[in-house]
């Protein structure tokens, strides 16, 4: 039986068979892709349709949730908003709040969500698991651990086949560090300014951003290096990235050489002469940084970053939390995308599509070296629900097509994304590639100068008010995080652009009065 079940008056139609696709409906032209008529000021962009009715909600009052908030949670702030969203249910693409209201969820949950909420087939995998057994930990033998780690170790180059499953990105760091120590017998791990890995004692050492950082010493033995951004660093141009779309900056380089890339190259060698030993534990690097707001690398730096770690003894580890699982289009694993073969992968966030997982995928000779030293043991790491999920959200991957998706509808996206940075001096610089995307606000292109946060601020306000739903990034949160799941189609994309323009209206209204 077929079964449409997805937004049907929609230009891409999302049909369930088995399994179900991404297909292209030849009775529609081209032109019907635009969702969304060109605004006059203030007219509030149309939402595309959602087949979808939530349940009501019939739980605590808002008023309640902030005294409980207030009482007995994390005094930290991290909700975004003035007015928190309280959230009810999640479909696909769309979340709904407790008053009904629909939201186009283009963050996912940081960069989590990765097939889409509560997708049809993971939930009946978990559902199915869940009746079947939840928990036995690794004293114990059941098939769904080891038909998941079949499954992801075929998506992973030799020798990168012995994993280590554990429950999130800080964890699966940590012990990423402990395995670069094991095997080098060295101790300095080095990372980029700006980076992110983890938010646990010890990959507090290694995340390079001011708002994680404590007074109190941790994360000993870690040394930051200059991120190579080429929009906000010192050297960059117009041929730098590996994106659709490069910055505004100019240079003069042929298109298979990159100055910029040399120069980045100078500074990481001068953190090798000057900031650690002779011989170091290793390198760690998101393939595209996330938290920092999407910043790309020149093309080539991470595989010259790479052969001048491993001459100093060190081991290089790729952190796909966020950039794994086909996010990026053209490739399953963001490390592909640099041409390097890491000796450590560590993954999370997408992996389990929303539920806690996490993994680390090394060489046979590293894993032995950890072993030992150390009798690793992890209770929930590998738990026959993660594993189900796991394993249903690689099927949906590959049975819809995302990584494709990903290619084509994030391409679409960036482009018309470089149209509004064209159009309007605040949007400094777009960038990304797949469905990672950062939108970088200024106060003027010439000086690159942050847009100062309460204004950012006012921006994400209307996305919100409109029914969009984006993330923010970057040392001063100048940059806006897009991410949606992969499951996201074009009039989506066109529904989210005009959103952006008419914010970026407003703002500048409100800028001249």
């Amino acid at each position: 039986m077929t079964l449409v079940w997805r937004h049907l008056l929609r230009p891409l139609c999302l049909v369930t068979s088995a399994p179900r696709i991404l297909e292209m409906h030849p009775f529609l032209s081209r032109a019907s892709w635009t969702s969304v008529t060109k605004l006059s000021l203030h007219t509030r962009p149309r939402m595309p349709s959602c087949d979808f009715m939530p349940e009501r909600y019939q739980s605590l009052g808002y008023n309640r949730v902030l005294e409980i908030h207030k009482e007995h949670l994390s005094p930290v702030v991290t909700a975004y908003f003035q007015k928190p969203l309280l959230l009810h249910q999640g479909h696909m693409e769309w979340l709904f709040d407790a008053e009904g209201n629909r939201y186009l969820d283009f963050f996912s949950g940081i960069v989590t969500v990765s097939v889409g909420h509560c997708h049809p087939k993971v939930n009946a995998v978990a559902q199915k698991q869940l009746g079947r057994l939840w928990h036995t930990s690794t004293v114990f033998f059941h098939p769904p651990m080891h038909e998941y780690a079949e499954k992801l170790a075929a998506l992973l180059p030799e020798p990168l086949k012995v994993i280590f499953l554990v429950n999130s990105g800080s964890e699966a760091n940590e012990l990423a560090m402990l395995m670069a120590r094991a095997h080098s017998n060295n101790i300095d791990i080095i990372s980029f300014r700006g980076a992110y890995h983890g938010g646990s004692p010890y990959t507090l050492g290694l995340t390079n951003v001011g708002t994680y950082k404590m007074e109190l010493p941790g994360g000993t033995g870690c040394q930051p290096t200059m991120c190579p951004d080429v929009f906000r660093g010192p050297w960059g141009g117009s041929h730098c990235r590996d994106s659709p779309v490069q910055t505004i900056r100019k240079c003069s380089c042929a298109p298979d050489c990159c100055q910029a890339k040399d120069q980045y190259i100078e500074q990481f060698k001068d953190t090798l002469s000057t900031s650690v030993a002779k011989s170091i534990a290793g390198f760690f690097a998101e393939p595209i940084q996330g938290v920092n707001g999407v910043v790309q690398y020149p093309k080539g730096f991470l595989k010259e970053a790479f052969e001048l770690v491993r001459a100093r003894g060190g081991v290089c580890i790729a952190d796909e939390v966020q950039t794994g699982f086909g996010r990026l289009g053209s490739h399953f694993w963001g490390f592909q995308t640099h041409d390097v073969l890491p000796d450590i992968v560590t993954m999370a966030k997408g992996i389990g599509n929303g539920f806690p997982m996490a993994a680390v995928v090394t060489t046979p000779e590293i894993a032995k070296s950890l072993a030992k030293r150390l009798q690793h043991f992890n209770t929930f790491g590998g738990n026959p629900m993660a594993c189900a999920i796991g394993s249903a959200v690689l099927e949906v991957i590959k049975e819809e097509n995302l990584q494709e998706n990903s290619q084509e509808v994030g391409t679409y996206m960036l482009l018309k994304f470089a149209k509004l940075r064209d159009e309007f001096e605040i949007v400094g610089d777009v960038r990304g590639k797949g469905l990672m995307i950062g939108i970088e606000m200024v106060q003027d292109k010439i000086s690159r100068r942050p847009l100062p946060r309460e204004e950012v601020n006012q921006i994400h306000e209307d996305c919100k008010h409109m029914g969009l739903l984006v993330g923010r990034g970057s040392i001063f949160s100048q940059t806006f995080r897009i991410a949606p799941s992969m499951c996201i189609t074009k009039p989506e994309v066109d529904f989210a652009t005009e959103v952006f323009r008419s914010a970026l209206t407003q703002h500048m209204e409100r800028r001249a009065k």
